[in-house]
C-alpha cells in the first residue's frame, strides 16, 4: 500500500511540473527563442566583423608594401598618391605609418606647408597609436620652429613633456631651442639643463642641449663686456694719458643670429619613419 501511495505522488508531483513548464513556455517561449536567435546572430556578426578587419588589414599591408616599392624605384608621385589614398581608406595602423610617409616624402620635396598639414592631420587622429600621435606633433612644432612664437610652441610641446612620455626629452629639447631664439634665457636654462644631467637621455639630444646652454653663455658674456665698453669714461687724471686705444668690439650674442643655432634645430627624419629611438620608460 505504501509503494502505491508513492507512485501516486510522483505521478501528480510530474503531473503539475509539466503544467508549470508549459505554462511558462507559453508565456515565455518566445523570448526564449528571440534570445537565442540574437545570440547566435552575434556570433556570426563578430566573426564575420573579425575576418573583414583581418582581410582589411591584408589588404591595407600590400597597398603599404607596394607604396614602399614604389618609393625605392624613384616613383615619388605614385607613391605619394598611394600613400595618401591608404591615409584616407587603409585600416588600423597603416593609415597612420601611410601618414608617415606622406608627410616625410612631402618634406624631402620643399613642399614644408603640405607636410606640416599632414603631420598634424596624424597628431589629431585619435584612432592612430599615441607614439605615433606624439612624434607627428613634435615633426610639426619642428616645422613651425621658425615662424611661430614661443607660446604656440610651449601649447604644441608641453603635453608631451609629461613624464614617462616617449618624447619628452625631445619635446624639451626642441622647446628650450624655442626659448634661447626668443632670448627667454632663463627658460631656456631650465628645460636643457636637465637633458645633459639625467642619465636616460640620448647623447646626442644632451650634445645638442650643452651647445644650446654654451651658447646661451657665450652671449651673456659678450652682452656683459658691451654693456662695460658702452659705459662712460672716467676722466683722467691731471698728468695722465688717456687710454688710446679703444677696447675692442664685443662679439654679437649668438641668439642675434638665429641661424647659427640651426644645427640644433630638429628636423623631420626622411620618411618620418625613422625618428630618433624614443627615450625610455621610467
Amino acid at each position: 500500500m505504501s509503494q502505491q501511495d508513492d507512485g501516486l505522488f510522483r505521478e501528480v508531483e510530474e503531473e503539475l511540473r509539466r503544467e508549470r513548464l508549459e505554462k511558462i513556455w507559453k508565456d515565455y517561449g518566445t523570448f526564449f527563442i528571440a534570445g537565442a536567435v540574437a545570440i547566435v546572430l552575434g556570433v556570426l556578426g563578430y566573426k564575420y566583423w573579425e575576418s573583414q578587419r583581418i582581410s582589411a588589414a591584408y589588404d591595407s599591408g600590400a597597398r603599404y608594401e607596394a607604396a614602399l616599392r614604389q618609393m625605392a624605384d624613384k616613383k615619388d608621385v605614385e607613391a605619394q598618391q598611394d600613400f595618401d589614398k591608404l591615409a584616407t581608406d587603409g585600416s588600423g595602423g597603416y593609415r597612420a605609418l601611410a601618414l608617415l610617409q606622406l608627410a616625410g616624402a612631402q618634406y624631402r620635396d620643399g613642399k614644408r606647408a603640405d607636410a606640416l598639414k599632414t603631420f598634424e592631420r596624424l597628431a589629431t587622429d585619435g584612432q592612430a597609436d599615441s607614439v605615433l600621435r606624439g612624434f607627428a606633433t613634435l615633426q610639426a612644432a619642428g616645422l613651425r620652429l621658425n615662424d611661430a612664437d614661443f607660446a604656440e610652441l610651449e601649447n604644441r610641446l608641453t603635453p608631451l613633456m609629461a613624464e614617462g612620455a616617449p618624447w619628452r626629452y625631445s619635446a624639451r629639447e626642441l622647446l628650450g631651442l624655442a626659448a634661447f631664439r626668443a632670448g627667454k634665457f632663463t627658460d631656456a636654462r631650465a628645460l636643457l639643463t636637465p637633458l645633459f644631467v639625467e642619465q636616460e637621455v640620448p647623447e646626442s639630444i644632451a650634445t645638442r642641449a650643452q651647445i644650446i646652454m654654451a651658447e646661451i653663455a657665450a652671449g651673456e658674456l659678450a652682452a656683459s663686456g658691451k654693456k662695460a665698453d658702452t659705459a662712460e669714461p672716467a676722466a683722467p687724471a691731471a698728468g695722465e694719458k688717456a687710454a688710446d686705444e679703444a677696447k675692442p668690439a664685443a662679439v654679437a650674442p649668438a641668439a642675434e643670429n638665429a641661424d647659427q643655432s640651426s644645427a640644433a634645430t630638429p628636423t623631420p627624419s626622411e620618411g618620418a619613419t625613422s625618428p630618433s629611438e624614443p627615450a625610455k620608460k621610467d
